[in-house]
């Protein structure tokens, strides 16, 4: 059902098999923790297959540790025509000390599609519910505003105009 899943968090280990030679959880098992709980959210709100269209502003702030209860929590923030916008974040909880900080975050684009090989597909619209959600919304607008003026930058670029 379309239209009613705005928020979804994943909840999990973070097991031996997730780590770096120095013993953290590496950047790309973050990255594909962020992608599925993004998808699980767009594909929760609009009821379509998604695609990651964009990851924007990715900040790894503090490590994983093997042994932390990972939160990964994806909240819809914008939507536009076929396209949803998701804040994610990444937080680690040490169990033996309950202490939690903030791993990671990031801002997402996802696009409907009306079959895995299709076009982009409407998604129900998303409004604000309160000042948070605006001020969040706020600001998913000014990066979509940046990623339209890098697109022009890489497609000037790419045709040899730099």
């Amino acid at each position: 059902m379309s239209g009613q899943q705005n928020e979804v968090t994943f909840r999990f280990m973070a097991q031996p098999t997730d780590v770096n030679f120095g013993g953290k959880v590496h950047g790309g098992m973050v990255m594909k923790w962020i992608d599925q709980a993004g998808y699980a959210c767009a594909v929760g709100w609009s009821g379509a297959y998604c695609v990651t269209a964009a990851v924007s502003g990715i900040q790894f702030v503090k490590p994983i540790l093997i042994g932390d209860l990972v939160s990964v929590r994806a909240k819809l923030i914008h939507t536009g025509k076929s396209s949803m916008q998701m804040a994610v974040d990444v937080l680690a909880r040490d169990l033996r000390t309950s202490e939690e900080r903030l791993a990671t975050s990031c801002v997402m684009v996802f696009v409907a599609l009306d079959k895995p090989d299709g076009k982009p597909t409407p998604v129900p619209p998303w409004s604000p519910r309160d000042d948070n959600e605006r001020r969040l919304q706020e600001q998913a607008l000014r990066l979509l505003e940046l990623s339209k003026s890098m697109e022009q930058l890489v497609d000037t670029r790419a045709a040899g105009n730099d």
